[in-house]
């Protein structure tokens, strides 16, 4: 990977149902410019196709967290920070 200056950094995590579509629970990702909030990381994993494309596409019910903090899709990203992605809470 080439390392760039100003490059953010962040650590994924993936949980539930959405971990095991993935088969990955984490993941440390160096984001271009471009990506500067929880909802472009979705999209920009989401190009990755295949499977990403199916486990975070925009209709499904997804929650996203930011430094363990509930986010929506334009909370800004910090450099070092943490994005998690996880299905809704059921209940019963």
């Amino acid at each position: 990977m080439i390392e760039h200056e100003n490059a953010m950094k962040i650590e994924l995590r993936f949980f539930a149902s959405l971990r095991e579509a993935l088969k990955l629970s984490q993941e440390v990702l160096e984001l271009p410019e471009t990506v500067t909030t929880v909802g472009d990381v979705r999209s920009y994993l989401r190009a990755r196709g295949g499977v990403w494309a199916d486990a975070l596409a925009d209709g499904r019910a997804l929650r996203m967290a930011f430094n363990q903090e509930l986010a929506n899709a334009d909370t800004v990203l910090t450099d070092g920070g943490e994005v998690a992605f996880f299905p809704p809470v059921t209940g019963g």
